[in-house]
């Protein structure tokens, strides 16, 4: 259920582009907490609206086909070797690229133009699926092409995933930030749950190749959006020359050397780091908590799928409304305690359909949690190195919750599952008091000044 958590995000996306020449660039800059000069955000005319628009239609349409391709590889596996060690390896061959590649994607991304990065990434895993079409055309239908393919698209995953991180500001103007992000999120969740549902009826229609080929199709198009009609910010000429001073090791050590020394991010990862270790028996323990307790019927199972997806719509459509505190460590706080309550209730609910409604409002507890961070980030972060610092993010969100099953999973075997949520659920309550009374980062999260998000004044 909850392991579709992305905070981005996007893993998959979650959860991030060219030149809008339009409007005066101002000269200020102003010191953050981390004594980085801030880099100033121009307000954009109302042409940004018609290129996000567009880049966001090109992202859902690639995750559509890839959520499809994602699915089907899955079920193949589980119909054909119903072995529990294959879905291990299957898992291990979709996280491990990211997790490992992620820093180095978010060098890529600060020295390069990140939109075409995302294009590249897109045309690498097309490529790849297209060529196990090719093959499952001509008989060869082994498993091992099933791993190969996984390991391919996860290294196309992490090196889209910083760049689509960073490249938000450059279309989208600072006080638009978390609208854009709560659609954003609300697009990612619509996805999640329709395809599963388009996935399950293809396979009762159509052979694997066709749906292999439709992530192929799906990626073609997103690709030729990105590149004809969306129009990008280019990143400022002394960024640029500033993001291309050493190596890529050296790029590499000043971006971790930049999150060290910075005011908050330091204490921000730590926090995540121990967020999501916590949240991982609500993310891998609660369907096998389901067959346990409730019944081991697939109706059930898929219930908690879709009562997420519809939370997490919810919540999208709520934070793009609302906009959140003025202070976004406030909104983090109060969507924190939110999900550490309802993990507590997943312990203790005692009826199937009050555990849907708990699942349903944890689900919308996300986005409200998700979108204040990831616009924290963007507005915080000099543009020269938000791509390292989206690549750090990428590999704490991707090792964390497996890391944490190593804890919980085999605890799961000799405490009941409704004790670990219970204990993990109060566990993230604490957590989220202490994010809401840390000084650095509720200074971090205070909103931007006028100027500074309207530096031409225009």
């Amino acid at each position: 259920m909850f392991r579709k958590i992305r905070v981005d995000t996007h893993l998959r996306r979650l959860i991030g582009c060219t030149s809008i020449p339009h409007g005066s660039e101002a000269a200020i800059g102003k010191m953050n907490g981390g004594g980085q000069m801030k880099t100033p955000r121009r307000m954009l005319d109302e042409s940004w609206k018609k290129d996000i628009v567009l880049f966001l239609s090109s992202q859902t349409i690639s995750l559509f086909g890839s959520s499809l391709v994602q699915y089907a590889i899955m079920w193949y596996i589980t119909l054909t070797t119903k072995s529990g060690i294959m879905m291990t390896i299957y898992i291990v061959c979709g996280f491990v690229p990211t997790l490992f590649l992620s820093p180095l994607a978010g060098v890529w991304a600060d020295r390069f133009d990140r939109k075409k990065l995302i294009a590249l990434s897109d045309g690498m895993i097309a490529i790849a699926t297209l060529l196990l079409v090719v093959l499952f055309f001509m008989g060869y239908e082994a498993i091992w092409l099933l791993m190969v393919i996984s390991a391919i698209r996860a290294v196309g995953t992490g090196i889209q995933t910083p760049a689509v991180g960073a490249i938000l500001p450059q279309i989208v103007p600072g006080e638009a930030l978390t609208k854009v992000n709560g659609i954003n999120n609300t697009l990612q969740a619509f996805i999640m749950f329709v395809s599963p549902i388009v996935s399950a009826a293809m396979l009762t229609m159509a052979s694997m190749e066709m749906i292999f080929l439709v992530d192929v199709v799906t990626a073609a198009i997103a690709i030729a959006i990105l590149m004809l009609f969306v129009h990008v910010r280019p990143v400022r000429k002394e960024a640029e020359e500033e993001a291309k001073t050493g190596g890529y090791l050296d790029d590499l050590l000043q971006g971790f050397r930049f999150i060290k020394h910075h005011a908050f991010l330091k204490e921000f990862f730590l926090f995540f780091a121990l967020f999501y270790v916590l949240m991982a028996p609500a993310a891998f323990l609660t369907p096998l908590q389901v067959t346990r307790s409730f019944g081991d019927e697939v109706w059930r199972l898929t219930a908690i799928e879709l009562a997420f997806s519809i939370g997490m719509m919810l919540g999208g459509v709520i934070i793009a409304a609302w906009g959140g505190f003025a202070n976004k460590i406030h909104t983090m706080t109060f969507a924190s305690l939110i999900m550490g309550f309802f993990t507590l209730c997943l312990g203790v609910v005692p009826f199937f359909w009050i555990y849907l409604c708990v699942v349903a409002f944890f689900g919308i507890a996300m986005p409200i949690f998700n979108t204040p961070t990831t616009v924290l980030l963007q507005e915080k972060i000099e543009e020269t190195y938000l791509g390292r610092v989206y690549g750090v993010y990428g590999m704490i969100s991707t090792s964390m919750m497996p890391i944490g099953m190593l804890i919980f999973g085999p605890l799961a075997d000799v405490w009941k599952i409704e004790r670990l949520l219970f204990v993990t659920g109060l566990l993230i309550v604490v957590l989220a008091f202490c994010l809401g009374r840390n000084k650095a980062l509720l200074e971090s999260g205070k909103p931007l000044l006028k100027e500074e998000k309207n530096p031409s004044g225009a």
